[in-house]
């Protein structure tokens, strides 16, 4: 299900080359991101005024509605894609991807909760600190089901544990008294970036960058685990343990993709997806593979963010949804390439 690519090609797209064209087409759709929308945008007086606090309307759309979206998109898309990579690589399966630990279902049953209580009235800061203290508990309920347990304990472990957050998140729905709520839960739960505003930024950033230099600084550790556990293990990498490989994937997956959710609700295929269109392109090492797919995530999410904008009518489609039918046909597509392969 890697995918196979020509040894010509493959010398062509060196890390630099490829790094390279996707930071560009990464610039080219922040760009349209950003100049993008209903009302035309002035962009050189528009960001002197947001710089100079003056509020103009050009300033007050760039820094509080258009920046702070494709910041967003940027963030939450490449985050996925890089927990896919690194979440593959580790637990050698190419099915995984960042929800199958559980911790997108604890952020979102923290997210409902909030919703289920009414405290996102007090403060819209409060939804985005439910999902992300959903993520918190659900990485410590998980690192204590796997305890000393290697990467088969925590798929299982994970398993179980998404599917416990799934169940009650399905109660919290039975139990909602108005229909207005299921119908904001649900919405809130199929993901979006609409009316995202700079203090969510600033909240999922410092836990997306943690998680995510975590989750970098484990790519030689993935290359080792490639050719066996006993191998790595003679590299000299530490597997178990506190300060282990398993501890920095989980807990780089949880901080990172927690926060994403609490920010922008539950989005998924993107980490599924990414890492198998680049594999072919990056090769088969999985530290080579880590920046093309964060890269490519950002580039995916923010692609999609912009078919929603594009659709637009009287309500906006869910980012969730467009991402699925864009990763779902590109996935089946993979499966029947796989499929054929192997009949040869």
């Amino acid at each position: 299900m890697t995918g196979e690519c020509d040894p010509d090609l493959r010398r062509v797209f060196s890390p630099v080359v490829l790094n390279g064209g996707l930071a560009l087409l990464l610039v080219a759709l922040v760009a349209i991101s950003v100049l993008w929308g209903e009302k035309a945008l002035d962009l050189p007086a528009a960001v002197g005024d947001w710089l100079a606090g003056r509020p103009s309307v050009g300033a007050i759309i760039l820094g509080q509605l258009r920046l702070p979206r494709t910041a967003l998109a940027v963030m939450v898309g490449g985050t996925l894609g890089l927990c896919g990579a690194v979440l593959q690589g580790y637990l050698r399966n190419p099915l995984a991807d960042p929800g199958l630990l559980g911790v997108s279902g604890g952020a979102a049953l923290g997210a409902v909760c909030v919703f289920y209580t009414a405290l996102f009235q007090f403060s819209a800061l409060l939804l985005p600190l439910g999902g992300l203290l959903g993520a918190v508990v659900s990485a410590l309920v998980l690192m204590v089901l796997v305890g000393g347990g290697g990467p088969l304990v925590l798929l299982l472990a994970g398993a179980a544990l998404s599917s416990f957050m799934a169940a009650l998140t399905a109660l919290v729905l039975d139990l909602v008294p108005s229909p207005y709520a299921m119908f904001e839960i649900a919405h809130w739960l199929m993901g979006s970036l609409t009316d995202r505003t700079p203090a969510d930024v600033l909240l999922a950033l410092p836990g997306v960058v943690a998680g995510c230099a975590l989750l970098v600084g484990c790519g030689p550790a993935l290359d080792g685990l490639s050719m066996g556990e006993d191998v790595a293990a003679s590299l000299g990498f530490r597997l178990g343990g506190l300060g282990g490989v398993q501890m920095r994937v989980v807990l780089g997956v949880a901080i990172s993709v927690g926060s994403c959710v609490a920010v922008a609700g539950a989005i998924g295929f993107v980490g599924l997806v990414v890492p198998h269109l680049l594999r072919p392109l990056a090769g088969h090492r999985p530290s080579r593979l880590l920046w093309p797919s964060f890269l490519g995530g950002a580039v995916l999410l923010l692609l999609a963010d912009l078919v929603v904008r594009l659709l637009s009518g009287h309500a906006e489609l869910n980012l969730g949804v467009v991402t699925a039918l864009i990763g779902a046909p590109v996935f089946f597509h993979r499966v029947m390439l796989f499929r054929k392969r192997n009949m040869i």
